[in-house]
C-alpha cells in the first residue's frame, strides 16, 4: 500500500511530492555532491502547511519514505526502507517534535550539526520538524544556516499551519506544499477502512472533528476523547447565568475531571518516570541526594515537566474551545437556515433551542469571544480566567 494512501483529499499535494521523489532519483551524483540540485522538482528544504488535522506530519513522513524508497515507484510502501520510515525507526529520518510549549534551540542545534553527515543506509538524511511555529525566532535562526547551505544529501521538512507561522527568511528558502481540509466523507471512509468502525459512527466522528483526521480517529476509537467532547458540550448548553458560566469554566479547566482520573494519573506517572530516567542516566536513585555538579540538570528536568503539563492543559482547553465554537457555528447555521450539515448533529435539539432564544448577530459575537479565547491561550494568560471570559459571553441575555 502506498505511503500516501492515508492522505485523504490531498491529490494535488501528493502529486507534487511524488514528482519531487521521482526527481530525487534522477539527480546526478556530482550535482548532489556540490550541494546544488539539478532538477527543479526537487528541493533541499520544504514547508508543508495546512489546517490542523489535514495530515501535515503524515505528508512529511510519507515524502521521507518516498525519498528513501527502493521500489520502482517511489513510496510504494512495500520495501524495507518505506516500512522503516513509516514505522519511525529509519536511521536516516529524524522527526523533531515537542510536548513542551516551544522547541528548544539546543535540540535544533544538535540536528543541524548531524545534518552534514552522509546517510548511513538510505539515499538522503531527512529531518522533519513538526509544529515549526513553536520555534522562537532565535531557534529559527539556528536552523537558517543549515537551510541556506544544506548538507549534500540532506532534506529539511518543516510542518506548520500557515506560511505566516515561520520567519520570512525561512519562507524564502523553502518550497511550500499546502494541504487542504479533507471532506467529512473522505475522513469517514478512512475510519471505516482503517479502524473498522461502523459507517454511522465514522460519520459522526468525522463531522464532530471537523475533518481533523487525528481527532476523528480518537473520537471513533477512544472513549476518553468522546467523553471530553460530551462533557464540554453538556457544560456549555446548560449555561444560562453568569454563575453557570463560572462553574462551567471551573469544570472545563479541571484536567482530572475532563480527562478522567486515568488520564491524569497517566500524566503524573509519565512525569515521575521521566524524572527517574533522568536521575538514572546521571547514576542517581530516586530520593537520593543530588550532587551540586548535576543539580542544574535535575532542575532543568523539573522545568521541562512543568512545561509539558502546561502544554497538555493548553492542548486540552484548545480542543474544548474548538468544540464550543463548532456548537455555535451550528447555532448560526440553524438561525440562517443554511442548507449545510450540522457539525454536532447529535446535539440538534440543544442547538435549535439556543438558536430560537437568540439572534444571529449575538451568535457571531459569541463565536468571536471564543476565537479570542483561543488566541489568548497562546499567550501567558491564566487558563481559567480566559475560559470564564469566553463563557460569560454565552449566558442568556
Amino acid at each position: 500500500m502506498s505511503v500516501f494512501a492515508d492522505l485523504v483529499g490531498q491529490e494535488a499535494a501528493v502529486a507534487e511530492l511524488r514528482r519531487a521523489a521521482e526527481a530525487a532519483r534522477q539527480i546526478a551524483g556530482e550535482d548532489v555532491a556540490s550541494g546544488e540540485l539539478g532538477n527543479a522538482a526537487m528541493s533541499h528544504a520544504w514547508l508543508i502547511t495546512g489546517p490542523p488535522g489535514s495530515g501535515r506530519s503524515l505528508a512529511a513522513r510519507a515524502f521521507a519514505a518516498a525519498l528513501q524508497c527502493t521500489e520502482a515507484e517511489p513510496g510504494a510502501g512495500e520495501c524495507a526502507q518505506c516500512k522503516a520510515v513509516m514505522g519511525n525507526n529509519h536511521p536516516d529520518v529524524t522527526a523533531l517534535t515537542t510536548d513542551l510549549v516551544t522547541i528548544k534551540a539546543d535540540d535544533v542545534r544538535a540536528y543541524v550539526a548531524s545534518s552534514y553527515q552522509a546517510p548511513s543506509s538510505g539515499n538522503w538524511r531527512v529531518f522533519i520538524i513538526e509544529d515549526a511555529d513553536r520555534m522562537l525566532p532565535r531557534t529559527t535562526n539556528v536552523l537558517l544556516k543549515a537551510i541556506e547551505e544544506p548538507g549534500p544529501r540532506t532534506v529539511w521538512i518543516l510542518c506548520t499551519a500557515a506560511v505566516a507561522d515561520v520567519l520570512p527568511t525561512i519562507r524564502s528558502r523553502t518550497r511550500n506544499v499546502n494541504l487542504v481540509t479533507p471532506s467529512a466523507d473522505d475522513v469517514a471512509r478512512l475510519l471505516v477502512e482503517r479502524e473498522g468502525v461502523t459507517e454511522e459512527k465514522a460519520r459522526v466522528a468525522a463531522q464532530a472533528a471537523q475533518s481533523h483526521i487525528g481527532v476523528a480517529k480518537a473520537l471513533a476509537t477512544d472513549p476518553q476523547a468522546g467523553e471530553l467532547r460530551r462533557k464540554t458540550l453538556d457544560a456549555v448548553v446548560g449555561i444560562k447565568t453568569t454563575g453557570d458560566a463560572v462553574l462551567a469554566a471551573m469544570e472545563l479547566t479541571d484536567m482530572e475531571a475532563m480527562r478522567g482520573e486515568a488520564g491524569a494519573e497517566a500524566d503524573e506517572e509519565a512525569i515521575e518516570r521521566e524524572v527517574e530516567e533522568r536521575l538514572a542516566a546521571m547514576g542517581l536513585e530516586a530520593g537520593a541526594r543530588v550532587p551540586a555538579a548535576v543539580r542544574s540538570q535535575v532542575k532543568a528536568a523539573g522545568v521541562d515537566s512543568k512545561r509539558r503539563a502546561t502544554r497538555t492543559m493548553q492542548d486540552t482547553v484548545d480542543r474544548e474551545l474548538t468544540y464550543i465554537m463548532s456548537l455555535y457555528r451550528d447555532v448560526l447555521v440553524t438561525q440562517l437556515d443554511a442548507q449545510v450539515d450540522l457539525i454536532n448533529a447529535d446535539y440538534r435539539e440543544a442547538i435549535e433551542r439556543i438558536a430560537v432564544g437568540t439572534t444571529s448577530s449575538l451568535t457571531l459575537e459569541r463565536i468571536d469571544a471564543i476565537a479570542t479565547a483561543r488566541q489568548r491561550l497562546r499567550g501567558n494568560v491564566a487558563v481559567q480566567l480566559l475560559m470564564e471570559a469566553a463563557l460569560v459571553e454565552l449566558r442568556a441575555r
